[in-house]
């Protein structure tokens, strides 16, 4: 919090202690709420603004009592130095424009649980930065929307600079899994994916985050009906199917109506750790209440191998009555009927 007029420290964001133990009483009550808006961090051409000399600044960097977080930017204290701290200095440092983005803005978004060794910012094209030890700087001929007390860019737009960067499929699932759990929507991410000329993935992002209009409530559901069911000739399960099981109401993922066989999917955003204890029990009372038999699938097995598991679901349709045959999906396909 800004101190009154007249006080000498200003505050670290988020504690009670003095981010500053002894500021030059020279500097008027404007600055000092500037430092503490700040973070308690400051450039050193602002410091001379105020009326510091250079050889004070550097006096009290010499010995210490302030810490030099990038050149030219100067953190008012001799503490531990904290994340938002080195953010602020990254953003003064990097100048106009400046915006906290890719791991450091989805750290400030809540989107990732840890920062990254190195800050991360992105600037106007027009403009070049020297590169610092510990900060990388992303130079964008469009600079997406920003904002927020610490600089950032927007939560959708962050989202698809974080998956232009993952190479594997299994990271953009966690990722856009771990997204929409903080409460990022899906269509304001599609939107914004559609007005980039180049992305990585995305394909696999509209499959992720399309698609809502069918029953289908998951990625892995998606593609479930399209992997597996669709392009291997299999019967079209219904979807979301609820009903009480055991004085308890369950719902099942699909359900192959009158052949007594369900489909449970595993995905990250409702199993992130794969089968609960509730699962084990359900899947228990389905076969003694219905004698139905629960198959489950997990990522892998729908994305990774998806003729095998046809295969299996087809096996398991055809023991209880289902006259098809499996159709491949390819002229690769494995999957067969057993």
């Amino acid at each position: 919090m800004p101190q009154a007029p007249g006080m000498t420290g200003a505050r670290r964001e988020g504690t009670s202690g003095p981010v500053v133990g002894r500021l030059p009483a020279r500097l008027t009550a404007s600055a000092q709420l500037t430092i503490a808006h700040q973070n308690g961090v400051a450039t050193t051409q602002q410091l001379q603004t105020w009326g510091l000399s250079r050889s004070m600044v550097a006096r009290r960097v010499a010995t210490g009592e302030w810490q030099l977080l990038f050149r030219g930017v100067v953190l008012l204290h001799s503490g531990a130095i904290t994340w938002h701290e080195k953010a602020r200095g990254a953003l003064l440092f990097a100048g106009e424009g400046a915006a906290l983005s890719h791991r450091s803005a989805a750290f400030l978004h809540g989107i990732v649980k840890h920062p990254g060794s190195a800050l991360v910012v992105s600037i106007p094209d027009r403009r070049v930065v020297t590169t610092q030890p510990g900060l990388t700087v992303h130079r964008r001929q469009v600079q997406p929307w920003a904002g927020g007390r610490l600089r950032a860019v927007g939560v959708d737009e962050t989202v698809l600079d974080l998956v232009r960067e993952l190479r594997s499929e299994d990271e953009v699932v966690a990722l856009v899994s771990d997204a929409v759990r903080q409460g990022v929507l899906p269509g304001r991410v599609l939107l914004q994916a559609g007005r980039r000329d180049r992305l990585r993935h995305r394909r696999l992002l509209v499959d992720l985050l399309g698609d809502t209009d069918r029953g289908i409530e998951s990625p892995l559901e998606h593609r479930y009906e399209r992997d597996v069911e669709r392009r291997h000739g299999l019967p079209v399960a219904r979807t979301q199917v609820r009903h009480r099981i055991d004085d308890r109401w369950i719902r099942a993922d699909r359900v192959y109506v009158a052949l007594g066989v369900r489909v449970e999917l595993d995905g990250q955003l409702a199993h992130p750790f794969g089968r609960t204890d509730e699962d084990t029990w359900r899947d228990n009372a389905v076969v003694i209440e219905h004698s139905e038999l629960t198959l489950r699938y997990r990522w892998r097995h729908v994305v990774v191998q998806p003729c095998a598991t046809a295969t299996q679901v087809a096996a398991a349709l055809r023991s209880r009555g289902w006259p098809g045959r499996l159709r491949p999906c390819s002229d690769t396909c494995t999957a067969r009927t057993a």
